[in-house]
């Protein structure tokens, strides 16, 4: 119920709606981590049309993915102030079933789109992605179990190696490195996200973390899970080919994701729970650029590879 002045609720969603259920900025990322992989795996050269198909069909079923999870969640949507509002709690887009088709049908696009006019790795690799967050992680662990947000994170790897299948038709080693980093980056993002929401995730009964009524053991296992990201970075620099500037890069940008987070082993406070996850976003986009950079440097032959 509004008070004096507050314009009512609109019943049938426009535009704006239906581009929040396809969730921008995390398709956004996905498609950049695709890219990534994409450049990772063909340091030599870049083949256009290719690196093209793979964003529109990579964000195609992104796209999809998030338009199923918001059907999916619309009832645990509306019992959390962070999502409440969102178009299908807040019966904006009605009826819901309406953005359920569109999922589908977005979903086999780009799945479909990139097994025929990529290849069928490519394909079975977003595939992959999408089924993990939509099956796996939303159906069936998210309310169940607190070992959602660690098997869900695959959802994010898919994509680089989307990426490498796009480029040279395989998962090369270097890419099967990035994807394990950007794996082991999701746990520490989400749960730093947990910890800022506590209340939030409480109340609406979500398991998402491992021990949500012992806060200080779910903030060491935040720091400890920060400071994998410091070998899988190695890892990736061994299985390359990554050049000493991005080494370097890379190291600096997990470094300072242990140092954001350590204060988490004897703090749960909101603020400091705040610096890791707003710390987070930005380290994988530092990720990303670092590879592209990598790419850039190996191909002007100004720096080897390790």
């Amino acid at each position: 119920m509004g008070g004096e002045g507050t314009a009512p609720a609109e019943v049938t969603g426009g535009w704006r709606d239906y581009a929040t259920l396809a969730k921008p900025g995390i398709t956004g990322l996905i498609v950049l981590v695709a890219v990534a992989g994409f450049f990772l795996a063909s340091p030599a050269a870049i083949q256009p049309v290719r690196l093209l198909l793979l964003v529109l069909t990579g964000a195609s079923a992104s796209a999809g993915a998030a338009m199923l999870n918001h059907y999916l969640d619309r009832d645990l949507d509306a019992t959390m102030r962070r999502t409440r509002s969102r178009p299908l709690p807040s019966a904006r887009i009605d009826p819901s079933s309406r953005v359920a088709l569109l999922g589908l049908f977005f979903s086999a696009l780009g799945v479909g789109g990139a097994t025929i006019l990529l290849n069928p790795l490519t394909g079975f690799s977003i595939l992959l992605g999408g089924l993990t967050y939509v099956v796996v992680y939303t159906a069936w662990l998210k309310r169940r179990s607190s070992w959602n947000i660690v098997v869900g994170g695959f959802a994010g790897s898919a994509p680089a190696l989307a990426g490498s299948a796009a480029a040279v038709g395989s998962w090369t080693p270097g890419v099967l490195a990035l994807a394990l980093l950007v794996f082991l980056w999701t746990p520490p993002h989400f749960w730093s996200l947990a910890l800022l929401l506590k209340d939030d995730y409480r109340a609406a009964g979500l398991p998402m973390l491992p021990r949500m009524d012992d806060l200080q053991y779910s903030g060491r296992v935040v720091v400890v899970s920060a400071a994998l990201l410091l070998p899988a970075t190695l890892l990736l620099a061994f299985l390359g080919p990554v050049t000493w500037p991005v080494l370097l890069a890379l190291v600096a940008l997990s470094a300072g994701f242990i140092l954001v987070s350590a204060p988490l082993w004897r703090s749960t406070e909101r603020a400091v729970a705040r610096r890791g996850f707003i710390y987070s976003g930005p380290y994988l986009l530092g990720v990303i650029v670092a590879v592209a950079a990598n790419w850039a440097l190996l191909a002007a032959g100004t720096h080897p590879g390790l």
